[in-house]
């Protein structure tokens, strides 16, 4: 199993090197929208209206502007471009889709608002962003809710996502469905964490969610809030002494630059959720739609199979770089978790959203 797992992610890596073979490799840094044809400038797409000012056999070319924050060669940057090429060819150019990776249209908030207001067409947004807008995201970053990945996507593909739909569409957005990010896991420059104590002083840099920030305080942390950008010179200066992301961001983002030590916690899930304007969903065709629908899951369950595959890969390379991994006991933090709980409920402002989404997931524990 380890030896087909490290040809997996051998494979994942050449593809990402590549930029999946016709992808056209941008950096991160690029102001440039990534695409499978010749892509426009940033000015160029913004210019660009949904009505398309090209034309295709079939009619009007309609053009797209997807926004995320993942990097260009993390799974979630490779499984966006992806999706876009795929419903280009499926539509044959009907569909054109201008790729906008690393936060280059703003950060997930400012990313949402456009695609609320009809700015940007799509975002791959955090459940931190939607929950400005509907209160029972809040309840998927429950620290130490699900059991593993599985347990997660049963959750978000069947009762999570029938119950949070039509909110989403009460606020002008078509919820396609979660694709995937990853187990949190904590880094520091410090020590080793073993257990909860270890964690107790440490200046601990989460982003805004009061999910993430109750779960490092519940376990004694001293939490600061930076911002994405911000945060590996603030590693690297030493504004704080550590911070927690999944794995695939810990790599690609060269953390291991300023952290010594990793302690695989699994705290908190996040996945990317993919949304739509309702304005540019109603101009498509049923059949245009339906791609749009069925190239969403293609791209999740690549994006699923390369984080969970390449998992056992990065802590391999991250060890590699000089990190030293622990792995403690997450019973023990999952113990200290009732502030947090609490914290949330109290954001979430209904105690009953709380329970609805915990009985979804003892349920689909049972299955």
């Amino acid at each position: 199993m380890k030896k087909l797992l490290s040809v997996v992610f051998a494979l994942s890596l050449a593809v990402s090197t590549t930029a999946c073979g016709n992808y056209k490799a941008v950096s991160s840094s690029s102001s440039a929208p990534v695409s499978s044809s010749q892509p426009a400038s940033s000015s160029e797409a913004s210019a660009a209206s949904s009505s398309g000012s090209e034309t295709t056999a079939s009619g009007p070319v309609i053009e797209m502007k997807l926004a995320h924050y993942a990097a260009v060669d993390h799974p979630g940057g490779i499984a966006a471009q992806m999706f876009a090429d795929n419903i280009a060819k499926r539509t044959n150019g009907a569909i054109h889709i201008s790729v906008y990776p690393n936060n280059e249209l703003g950060a997930p908030d400012e990313m949402l608002e456009q695609n609320i207001l009809g700015a940007v067409d799509m975002t791959l947004g955090t459940q931190g962003s939607l929950d400005k807008y509907s209160k029972k995201f809040a309840t998927v970053m429950l620290p130490f809710v699900f059991d593993n990945y599985q347990h997660a996507y049963d959750v978000l593909d069947g009762p999570f996502y029938d119950w949070t739909v039509n909110d989403l569409d009460e606020q002008g957005l078509v919820f396609v469905g979660s694709w995937d990010y990853g187990f949190r896991n904590l880094t520091n420059s410090k020590h080793p964490v073993n257990s909860p104590a270890d964690v107790s002083g440490l200046k601990i840099r989460t982003p805004g969610e009061i999910q993430l920030q109750s779960c490092m305080e519940a376990l004694g942390a001293n939490v600061q809030k930076i911002a994405f950008n911000e945060l590996y010179l603030s590693l690297k200066q030493g504004v704080v002494d550590g911070q927690e992301n999944p794995l695939a961001v810990i790599y690609y983002n060269k953390y291991y630059e300023a952290q010594k030590y990793l302690a695989i916690t699994n705290h908190v899930y996040n996945s990317m959720n993919l949304v739509i304007s309702k304005k540019t969903w109603e101009k498509l065709t049923p059949e245009q739609q339906t791609i749009i629908r069925e190239e969403s899951k293609n791209a999740a369950d690549y994006m699923r199979g390369a984080i969970q595959s390449s998992e056992e890969n990065y802590i391999k390379l991250l060890e590699e770089q000089g990190m030293e991994v622990t792995y403690p006991d997450r019973a023990q933090f999952a113990a200290l978790m009732e502030p947090s709980y609490k914290a949330i409920s109290e954001y979430c402002g209904n105690q009953e959203y709380i329970d609805t989404f915990l009985k979804m997931v003892d349920d689909c524990r049972k299955k």
